[in-house]
């Protein structure tokens, strides 16, 4: 018989700062799954730039009041549980859900349009408006959980939700066919050496930019050229007629990014680590035609065509390190560090795989 506890391990982001404000618990509520809702047993939860932005409050345009500071615009609630990224079991599910759910290794989709059996006026994300995966169970919609048969270990399969969707979105929004040549910023991270794959799984042709300590890994993963980022990309690729680029920095380098691009190019955005205000000569994007496109909320189906490419091994995880929960600082200040290619990952259960 599964027994389900009363309280759990986890971690509670008690406030906007930096790492103090993580406070691991061990008893923390065992939260109930609602109606339409599983209740999921964590196995293991992905580390992602996510994570770190909502402690910060980096997500805010506000003067410092945190108002708009989770994913959708809205102010944060404390104590919340972070982590977008999980591979779980399901160990009991809600009224109106089949209990042969139950047993069930899932990943959880990280854009929420369902809570406790409503549909959701906007999007949540998982850990943002409501509580994630850093802990010992989590309870979510059964529709946002996908049963997953893969011979992949836990930590494996964690490392894909959020970056691996994020890539795929991009992808998708900005129709990417055969026949594109993308560019691809932040290839080491995991959102881009996840587009990397998806891109190839596409049978584009893919540049990526990144360090030079990276450059060989990002050619394992399928990159036909790497580039130097501190290079001019415009000298660089002057050859490569580049009809996509996919962002995940911004920063000061942006208006080559659209230089690069060929007459009626698309250009796609999920991030902004290199800074998040750049400068744009409206000249360039309506004369060359170009498609400019942001990309947050998932359109419908990524999620199950991504799940898709997992079971059929069309794509692989890229685990640079694990750690147990309990040692979420050490792996955020690893994360922050960005000396590796792919996903820092938290063992949450101690059986995890």
């Amino acid at each position: 018989m599964n027994v389900i506890p009363k309280l759990m391990r986890g971690v509670q982001l008690t406030g906007h700062g930096g790492p103090e404000m993580l406070n691991f618990r061990t008893d923390i509520p065992v939260p109930a799954p609602g109606p339409g809702d599983v209740l999921v047993r964590v196995l293991a939860a992905g580390v992602n730039n996510t994570d770190i932005n909502t402690r910060v409050g980096w997500y805010s345009k506000g003067d410092g009041d945190s108002a708009d500071a989770s994913w959708a615009g809205d102010a944060l609630q404390f104590p919340r549980i972070q982590g977008i990224d999980v591979c779980g079991q399901i160990a009991a599910v809600g009224d109106g859900v089949t209990k042969q759910r139950v047993g069930e290794r899932v990943l959880i989709e990280p854009c929420l349009t369902e809570w406790h059996g409503q549909a959701l006026e906007k999007p949540w994300f998982l850990g943002s408006e409501c509580d994630g995966g850093f802990a010992e169970y989590v309870s979510v919609a059964s529709r946002h959980a996908f049963h997953i048969q893969s011979d992949l270990g836990d930590a494996a399969l964690a490392s894909f939700p959020c970056s691996y969707s994020t890539a795929e979105n991009m992808l998708t929004r900005a129709t990417v066919c055969a026949q594109d040549c993308v560019l691809i910023t932040g290839a080491s991270g995991g959102v881009g050496s996840a587009a990397i794959q998806l891109a190839k799984a596409r049978g584009c042709r893919v540049i990526a930019m990144t360090s030079p300590a990276h450059m060989d890994r990002l050619r394992d993963l399928g990159a036909d050229v790497v580039v130097d980022r501190n290079d001019d990309v415009v000298d660089r690729l002057s050859g490569d007629p580049v009809t996509v680029v996919v962002d995940l920095v911004a920063g000061p380098q942006w208006p080559k990014l659209l230089d690069v691009l060929c007459p009626r190019g698309r250009y796609v955005v999920a991030g902004a680590v290199g800074g998040p205000l750049v400068d744009l000569d409206v000249r360039t994007l309506y004369l060359k035609d170009l498609s400019l496109l942001g990309c947050t909320i998932l359109d419908d189906g990524v999620f199950a065509n991504l799940v898709s490419h997992i079971a059929s091994g069309r794509i692989r995880p890229v685990v640079a390190q694990t750690w147990d929960l309990a040692d979420i600082e050490q792996a955020q200040r690893a994360f922050g560090q960005k000396g590796y290619v792919g996903k820092i990952v938290l063992k949450v259960a101690a059986d995890a795989t």
